[in-house]
């Protein structure tokens, strides 16, 4: 039975169609059962050890068919068999990639206050990892999961980076443009909480400087402390006027997009 990357075809997902598949040719060769049944026989010493990415690409494969067969199910039963073999796969998978987790995270290096919570967000994203991969393409479990965990961490990074600025930032405070001391500050209304949104890579309301220039000012990129006028222009290669004037038009574009409302995304 073949196996290529070319019979591959993305299934759009209804509302009783179980969990997302990948569809493959072979899933409807004759055999295709059987076939991928010997999964279970051949990997079932691999549920709580470490898991290759050649034994994670065979049980992503068993997965997908699996929940091919669940959206085709005729009955309760069938479906629940089905269902029961699916999970059974992704959990096998899931478990045996663990070690993938902190790997990601001991790249990252977050501080330890945020570790725990790091840990536990990147758990979700390995599972969706494992339901999303492809195993037909010749990828690399490994090579996309870890890709998708550091790209998790860099958003809770920023996450965690606009919580703080939101508490070491008052709404009265926006347009002075100096940072104040966290621990003496309550912790600003609703209008603050989309701050994290603002400052993505991805949206436009800041400028790559500008968001450099708040993320060093007010110590939001894991620094010690935050840094001067003079070290951030040293920094960015800009005068201390110069980040003076990007902090308070950075600050300015905030302070309007909160009290009017501007769409976060």
């Amino acid at each position: 039975m073949t196996s290529t990357a070319s019979g591959t075809s993305r299934r759009p997902r209804t509302a009783d169609s179980g969990p997302y598949f990948i569809h493959h040719t072979s899933f409807e060769e004759e055999g295709a059962e059987k076939f991928y049944a010997k999964v279970d026989e051949e990997n079932g010493t691999e549920r709580s050890q470490h898991m290759s990415d050649e034994v994670t690409r065979v049980c992503a494969r068993a997965m997908h068919y699996a929940s091919w067969r669940i959206s085709r199910s005729t009955s309760k039963a069938e479906r629940r068999r089905w269902e029961r073999t699916y999970f059974a796969h992704r959990d096998r998978i899931v478990l045996g990639n663990h070690k993938l987790i902190y790997r990601a995270v001991g790249r990252w290096m977050p501080p330890s206050q945020w570790a725990e919570d790091m840990t536990s967000d990147c758990q979700i994203v390995l599972i969706q990892a494992v339901a999303a991969y492809n195993p037909w393409l010749g990828i690399r479990f490994s090579t996309y999961a870890f890709t998708c965990l550091m790209r998790a961490l860099s958003r809770l990074s920023q996450r965690h980076a606009a919580d703080r600025l939101s508490r070491s930032l008052p709404l009265e405070s926006l347009p002075d443009g100096e940072p104040r001391d966290a621990l003496h500050d309550e912790p600003p209304g609703t209008r603050l909480q989309r701050i994290d949104e603002y400052l993505q890579e991805n949206h436009q309301l800041l400028s790559s400087r500008e968001k450099r220039v708040l993320m060093r000012r007010f110590s939001l990129d894991d620094q010690a402390k935050a840094g001067t006028l003079e070290q951030v222009g040293r920094e960015l290669g800009l005068s201390k006027e110069r980040v003076r004037q990007v902090q308070a038009s950075a600050l300015s574009k905030l302070r309007k997009a909160l009290l009017e409302g501007v769409p976060a995304s």
